[in-house]
């Protein structure tokens, strides 16, 4: 077997049998590829069935003197999902990857803002202005819903069931789940498609999309990115604020306020509960109040 082959075969399987995104699949497929010019480099003669645990052990060592300890850990776990799936497909006996150890890396948890926070931001937004009323409308979704930026562009006004309090929302591998959305978000999405966007003309391909552009197109990751920029430096926070930031605040403020970690966890589409605590950054004030209320020896 070449590594052309093995590396088409896998691609197609994250692709179809695993439901992964894109972006996903370019990843793994990028780490692969800095394996298979490594090989080429220094002449080793190695097919994917063949390839060694020594082998892969000096390619770690390289890849360690460029990257940071957590890209290393991340070019670790994925050869070692390559090479578990030759082993799956019975074209080797054995993971070479198997015994090789990942750098510790300590938890990178993102920042959260407070309630007044986000009301500081949201309340910055110039509502004179044609796009007031959806940038509004956007914060507001980013917040009540705990979305992906990726999930915010991309939600259709299909998805929208607001007579039942849901919306559905397409995450990462195309998975679908439905979110609970409060009467609060749903005014100002409803003031958004009811009062701002009949005044842009839409381009038919986006006509079903919830968020448009001024030319009536779908809006991008980095227009998102924008709008939170320009307010953050208007309201003059301190902090360094991204989409993802209201995601992680509307995790924290549903934890913080009891809401079950097994909830957050279905509403944030995390496969793993593990994903979900990582994000769950809980001041050791709100632990001792819980320990308080629950634990039947306080």
């Amino acid at each position: 077997m070449k590594w052309t082959q093995a590396l088409r075969d896998f691609k197609h399987f994250l692709k179809i049998e695993r439901g992964l995104s894109d972006n996903t699949v370019v990843n793994y497929s990028h780490d692969i590829e800095k394996l298979i010019r490594f090989i080429e480099h220094n002449n080793i003669h190695h097919s994917p069935i063949s390839i060694d645990e020594d082998t892969m052990q000096q390619f770690i060592y390289e890849v360690a003197k460029l990257v940071n300890a957590r890209s290393q850990t991340r070019i670790i776990s994925g050869l070692k999902s390559f090479f578990t799936y030759l082993v799956f497909e019975d074209y080797r006996k054995d993971n070479p990857m198997e015994l090789i150890e990942a750098p510790k890396i300590g938890r990178k948890l993102p920042d959260t803002l407070a309630l007044e926070d986000i009301e500081k931001l949201i309340a910055a937004i110039d509502l004179s202005k044609a796009e007031g009323h959806r940038n509004k409308a956007i914060l507001e979704t980013l917040y009540g819903c705990g979305l992906r930026v990726s999930e915010l562009v991309g939600m259709k006004l299909s998805d929208l069931f607001f007579d039942e309090g849901f919306i559905r929302v397409t995450g990462k591998g195309d998975k679908q789940r439905f979110v609970p959305i409060s009467q609060f978000t749903q005014k100002y999405i409803n003031i958004y498609i009811n009062e701002s966007r009949p005044f842009v003309k839409e381009v038919p391909e986006f006509s079903d999309t919830v968020f448009l552009n001024r030319r009536g197109k779908q809006l991008t990751r980095v227009m998102i990115f924008t709008i939170i920029k320009r307010l953050t430096e208007k309201t003059g926070l301190k902090k360094k604020i991204s989409p993802h930031t209201f995601r992680h605040s509307f995790a924290t403020h549903l934890l913080e306020n009891g809401a079950d970690l097994r909830a957050i966890q279905l509403m944030l589409g995390h496969e793993s509960i593990t994903t979900t605590e990582i994000y769950m950054h809980v001041d050791r004030s709100h632990l001792a109040k819980v320990m308080e209320k629950f634990h039947p020896r306080t």
